[in-house]
C-alpha cells in the first residue's frame, strides 16, 4: 500500500498497488471559519467606518473630476486657437 494526496481536496488516499484501487481515504479536518466570534465581529463593525471613509474620498474626487476635465478641455481650447487645423490629416490612400 501507498499513501497518495489528492490534489484537489487535499485527502491523503490509500491506494493498493496489485488491484489499483483505493482502499482507503482520510479527509483532512478544515479550520473552522471564525475562531473568535467577538473579533470578527469587532471588524465588521469597523468595516462600516472605513467604507463611509473610502466613499466620501471617491465623492470628493468626483467633486474635482469636472473642475479637472474643463480645464484640460480649456488648455486643449488654447492650443487649437493658437494653431489652427489645416484640414483633416492625409490619408495614405488620399496620395494617389
Amino acid at each position: 500500500m501507498f499513501e497518495v494526496a489528492c490534489p484537489c481536496c487535499e485527502a491523503i488516499l490509500k491506494i493498493d498497488p496489485e488491484t489499483r484501487a483505493v482502499i482507503a481515504h482520510t479527509i483532512p479536518q478544515k479550520p473552522l471559519p471564525i475562531e473568535d466570534l467577538a473579533a470578527e465581529v469587532a471588524k465588521l463593525k469597523g468595516e462600516g467606518a472605513r467604507r463611509e471613509q473610502v466613499f466620501q474620498k471617491q465623492f470628493e474626487a468626483e467633486k474635482e473630476h469636472g473642475k479637472v476635465l474643463a480645464k484640460k478641455f480649456d488648455e486643449l481650447f488654447k492650443r487649437a486657437k493658437e494653431s489652427p487645423d489645416t484640414g483633416p490629416p492625409r490619408r495614405d490612400i488620399d496620395f494617389d
